[in-house]
């Protein structure tokens, strides 16, 4: 009897083990899944998976506040529409596949977004919506404080966002200071060069009256 749950305790310990990777692989991912503030990243969304095993026909991407912009990638496969904002910004995109994507293949669609500096140190939820030929899953779950994100059942992709990106940023300083460092060498150069033509010229004219000097000295040898 000992024996048979041992046996029983080892299997479905296996069966975990396997179904744990399943469960977190059949999500909708991000990569990367961190960017700067202020700074336009490609955003890439990937799956490989249906609902229950059916094909997936469209997945609709929400673009949550803290995107300044959005400009879906035209990709093979797909057809795209956006809803738009007053302000021009899509608040949603829609993949619509030109065909039924089986489980078990990856597919994935992008975006370029461009992050508010606003948004910097935060984490932005992009919710997905996975319509497949029966059924749909919406991929829009974010964990609250202390709550694992491996526990829930359908998270959004997230993306954490770091600091914002300097304005100009370092090479801007030292262009600037090399710009400062190049004008002040070459007033300098100015400079010297203004500083040497009175001595130029001073050398000429002494050279000048020393030949003359030397012709009239040479006449008067000649004469006596």
């Amino acid at each position: 009897m000992k024996k048979k749950l041992i046996i029983t305790g080892a299997v479905a310990g296996a069966l975990l083990a396997v179904a744990a990777p399943l469960a977190a692989s059949a999500h909708v991912h991000v990569d990367p899944g961190e960017v700067s503030a202020g700074a336009t990243e490609t955003l890439t969304f990937a799956f490989s998976h249906g609902c229950e095993d059916s094909p997936t026909t469209a997945l609709t991407v929400g673009i949550p506040e803290g995107v300044g912009n959005a400009t879906p990638v035209v990709q093979g496969g797909w057809t795209i529409t956006r809803e738009l904002g007053a302000d021009g910004v899509p608040t949603s995109v829609t993949y619509t596949a030109d065909a039924p994507i089986e489980s078990g293949l990856k597919a994935t669609v992008s975006m370029d977004v461009l992050i508010d500096t606003s948004a910097a140190d935060t984490t932005l939820a992009f919710p997905v919506v996975q319509e497949c030929v029966t059924g749909a899953t919406e991929w829009t779950e974010v964990a609250g404080d202390g709550v694992d994100p491996e526990t829930l059942e359908a998270p959004a992709p997230v993306v954490e966002v770091g600091a914002a990106v300097a304005e100009g940023g370092e090479h801007g300083h030292g262009d600037g200071a090399a710009m400062v460092e190049e004008d002040g060498h070459e007033d300098a150069a100015a400079s010297t060069a203004a500083d040497a033509d009175p001595v130029a010229r001073w050398i000429a004219g002494g050279a000048l009256v020393a030949a003359i000097a030397a012709l009239i000295v040479s006449l008067l040898r000649r004469r006596a």
